[in-house]
């Protein structure tokens, strides 16, 4: 457990966190939320270990380990992605070399009864306990399977990790680090790097991770589907909420409804009461009541409402120019680089008004064709074109980037602005929540979500009726994401949208392409009527190659099928009897090892070394018991 007690944070002269207290358990699934700003990553650091606080502190059990995945960092791999992977496990070689030690210092001891000789037996158990759960000699198949399950590839494990970009590289940092399996896991917007597919099995592995998550993400779903808790910061204090985001942010408007009615009740009551004071205070006969309603507004704790931000970005699109019917065509489109071909055969028709997404893996094309439909890319195959009238919108993934750092606020929109939309840019900057203080600062000093909303500002300058929007969503929090959705529901032009931010997505296209393998694969449908087809397809799929089909007339082929699914399935049940068997062994071996533990007698190091083995023996029949038994349930 890490309880932290009477917390106090400042930054510039404003509380951060001021006396907070509470616990995070060995196994909570933990959401923290708050406005930007409101000290969130300051409150990983700490817990971490990165950042000190002011005052308070902070316990946690002797042994227990941190694992913190900062938002942004400068990875500094040197060696391939599955070599810099298997660094993971510097920490096993540590644990080995202790286990050890200990078993030598335990069988060289004679004191039994101690206190001492009580905590190495605990202390070795621990160790044990962490090494088996740490997987010992199956380290290359533990990080192989991190890797592939956050998108990489088998080629990719012997490429260098210097050639990925950065968010790839963010991505082995990723796994590195669920491959240390520390007992508390801080994840500071682990999604910002992953794709659909990534983000879905990160959330079926932090489900069923063992020891206890805490996570900052502005992405809903995933919130929902891994936390049970929530704890909110605002305004220097925290609110404990045991429930996951979407229930939250029910019951934290019904929490502030409720003080803003006890605060309206208690200003009525004390409004009563100072006016009895005031109509009574000259009379005699009325000294006594008048005395004792003054020492009743003296004793009275006042309430008080938290000052919550209201402000946010609100803003919408102008409308739309008209343009032809058919606003963007693509025949047989292609694009390689050098011998790698990124897609081919794409063919696409959008028609004025429609709305389509493009989802898949990344490093699938997505981008890329992006950056062919608004002119970025020209050497390309196959053929396209812009339908007539169609004036462009584009905002590229790396738009904040784009922007110049040098320039001020007011200098990157005076820059573009034209016409009868320049003597309104303050007017603009301010529904993007840039006000008079932050006209004259640098770009180069603004957050990443304060680029993002400038970049946003810049879309709405020109009038566009197709509009190419590449994650827009990064470093938005949840409030401006949802304004801007509902002004895209409301953009009367067509719209490409990437994202991998699937609570966006949702409801905002009815139609997506999916990127995967070279091809592009229209489907109609919403965003989660694609993943649960998708979900099906690969059960169907799985189903398919579980039973191989024979060439054979139809009545001999059921006859030899059923033939077939019989010896297969008692094959099955046996080998799950004869797992089955060998667990019973090796539990029953090490029950008697148990007992002589707990017994106090002394052991030698020989007497450890087995002990361990029967342990990891009896781990991995488990894992085959479990195979087994799915593999004959599937067979009925």
């Amino acid at each position: 457990m890490i309880s932290v007690n009477n917390l106090s944070v400042q930054f510039t002269g404003t509380d951060l966190f001021k006396n907070v207290t509470f616990n995070i358990a060995d196994h909570d699934r933990v959401g923290l939320v708050g406005m930007n700003g409101a000290g969130k990553s300051t409150l990983l650091k700490i817990l971490c270990g990165w950042q000190e606080p002011e005052s308070g502190t902070l316990v946690m059990a002797s042994g227990q380990t941190v694992g913190y995945l900062p938002q942004e960092m400068v990875p500094d791999a040197v060696g391939t992605v599955i070599d810099e992977a298997l660094t993971a496990f510097s920490q096993l070689d540590e644990l080995e070399r202790e286990q050890e030690r200990l078993t030598r210092e335990i069988s060289e001891r004679e004191d039994y009864e101690s206190a001492e000789y009580t905590r190495l037996l605990e202390r070795h158990n621990d160790v044990t306990e962490r090494l088996s759960v740490l997987g010992g000699g199956r380290r290359r198949e533990a990080a192989e399977k991190v890797l592939l399950g956050l998108g990489f590839r088998h080629s990719d494990f012997e490429r260098p990790v210097a050639v990925f970009s950065g968010g790839w590289q963010m991505r082995v940092e990723l796994a590195k680090l669920l491959l240390r399996h520390p007992d508390f896991l801080l994840l500071d917007e682990p999604t910002n790097h992953l794709d659909i597919e990534s983000i879905q099995w990160l959330e079926n592995y932090l489900q069923a991770y063992t020891g206890a998550v805490v996570l900052v993400s502005h992405d809903r779903t995933f919130l929902d589907n891994i936390t049970k808790r929530t704890i909110e910061i605002t305004a220097g204090r925290i609110y404990d909420y045991k429930c996951p985001y979407s229930e939250y942010v029910v019951q934290m408007q019904e929490r502030r409804a409720s003080q803003m009615a006890q605060l309206t009740n208690q200003q009525r009551q004390v409004a009563q009461i100072e006016a009895f004071i005031e109509r009574f205070r000259y009379k005699a006969t009325k000294a006594k009541q008048v005395q004792s309603r003054v020492k009743m507004l003296e004793r009275m704790e006042r309430i008080s409402v938290d000052e919550v931000s209201t402000e946010s970005i609100h803003f919408q699109f102008p409308p739309a120019p008209h343009s032809g019917k058919i606003v963007v065509e693509c025949t047989r489109l292609g694009k390689a680089y050098g011998d790698h071909q990124v897609f081919d055969g794409v063919d696409l028709l959008l028609t004025a008004g429609k709305k389509v997404a493009f989802v898949g893996r990344n490093g699938e094309g997505k981008t890329t064709l992006a950056k062919i439909l608004v002119g970025d890319i020209n050497d390309y195959t196959g053929n396209y074109r812009l339908g007539q009238g169609v004036v462009l919108g584009y905002y590229a993934q790396n738009q904040a980037a784009m922007l110049n750092l040098d320039k001020t606020v007011f200098e990157t929109i005076d820059d573009i602005a034209q016409g009868d939309i320049r003597p309104r840019i303050r007017n603009i900057l301010g529904s993007f929540l840039f006000f008079d203080d932050d006209m004259d600062k640098k770009v180069k000093v603004l957050s990443g979500g304060e680029k993002a909303r400038l970049a946003l500002a810049k879309l709405l300058l020109t009038p566009s009726n197709l509009l190419v929007l590449d994650e827009p969503t990064n470093h938005l929090d949840m409030n401006s994401k949802d304004i801007l959705k509902n002004a895209l529901l409301q953009y009367t032009g067509t719209l490409i949208v990437v994202s991998h931010d699937r609570d966006f997505l949702s409801g905002l296209t009815d139609e997506l392409y999916e990127f995967r393998d070279g091809a592009v694969h229209e489907f109609k449908g919403d965003i989660m009527e694609f993943l649960e087809a998708a979900k099906e397809a690969r059960l169907t799929d799985m189903a398919a190659k579980a039973t191989p089909a024979k060439e054979a007339t139809a009545s001999k082929l059921a006859y030899e099928q059923s033939k077939e699914r019989e010896r297969e399935r008692r094959k099955l049940q046996n080998v799950v009897a004869q797992k089955e068997k060998e667990i019973e062994a090796l539990e029953g071996q090490l029950a008697e090892k148990d007992a002589l533990l707990t017994g106090g007698q002394p052991q030698d190091a020989a007497f450890y070394d087995e002990y361990q083995r029967l342990k990891q023996q009896l781990e991995q029949k488990m894992e085959e018991w479990e195979e087994a038994v799915v593999m004959a349930e599937g067979a009925l």
